[in-house]
């Protein structure tokens, strides 16, 4: 082998716009199509987990240029990225754990179990993922965990604006199911509000009773019933 050369071969990092340079190093090592898998709801008290799985063209699109974490969205933006998302996105899939399930798993185990769910159900199969914050075992293609994932890798913040409008309009209907709580209002979160809530009304069926500020509040009364009809987007 020849002085100065290096096995294996190591291509340089370079800087790309629009939080793609992850994805970039990745697709010119050889290693994609690279999906990025985040979570909406893991704070929340009420509601379901929703956990999305994305793959993004290696293009550049300009409709997802104002991508970051969709915490910093404002709603209006969000709605439109799911849009451009959806309709640019190479795959993506979208997983519904609901409330019930959180309870019976824990919290974790949801988030993890439903990022493989969300990984596993992408019509085009990833040769590498990002996720964010932590990692992800069982997954079938090699995968790094990237804190603060979702407002440095375009694919993580892609699927982070699919799992939060998702969640968010799931939030909104169930509102009109279940009045009183102010769901589309606190989208389920611990609020010093929604928690008057559960107060005056006891839980409903879309709270996680094995949260401790959920529990307490119960009282012996049984949960309020809904039976809303979901399990996975997909595209």
């Amino acid at each position: 082998m020849a002085v100065g050369n290096r096995w294996p071969p190591r291509r340089p990092v370079r800087r790309a716009a629009n939080l793609r340079t992850l994805e970039f190093a990745l697709h010119t090592s050889g290693l994609g199509p690279v999906a990025g898998v985040d979570e909406a709801g893991r704070g929340a008290c009420a509601g379901p987990l929703v956990v999305a799985a994305c793959i993004l063209k290696p293009s550049q699109v300009t409709s997802l240029t104002d991508l970051d974490d969709s915490k910093k969205l404002p709603e209006p933006t969000r709605e439109r990225l799911y849009r451009a998302v959806t309709r640019n996105a190479l795959a993506w899939h979208a997983v519904i754990v609901d409330a019930a399930e959180v309870d019976r798993i824990g919290i974790h185990v949801a988030n993890i179990e439903g990022m493989r769910r969300a990984i596993a159900g992408l019509h085009s199969p990833p040769g590498y993922v990002l996720s964010d914050g932590f990692g992800v075992p069982g997954l079938t293609a090699p995968s790094l965990p990237v804190i603060g994932g979702d407002g440095t890798a375009a694919c993580i913040a892609a699927a982070s604006v699919i799992a939060k409008v998702t969640r968010d309009r799931i939030m909104v209907d169930l509102d009109r199911d279940l009045p009183g709580y102010d769901f589309a209002l606190h989208k389920g979160y611990s609020t010093a509000h929604h928690m008057s809530c559960i107060d005056r009304l006891g839980p409903s069926r879309e709270h996680r009773m094995s949260y401790r500020n959920v529990a307490a509040r119960a009282g012996g009364r049984p949960p309020i019933t809904a039976d809303p009809d979901r399990d996975t987007l997909t595209g």
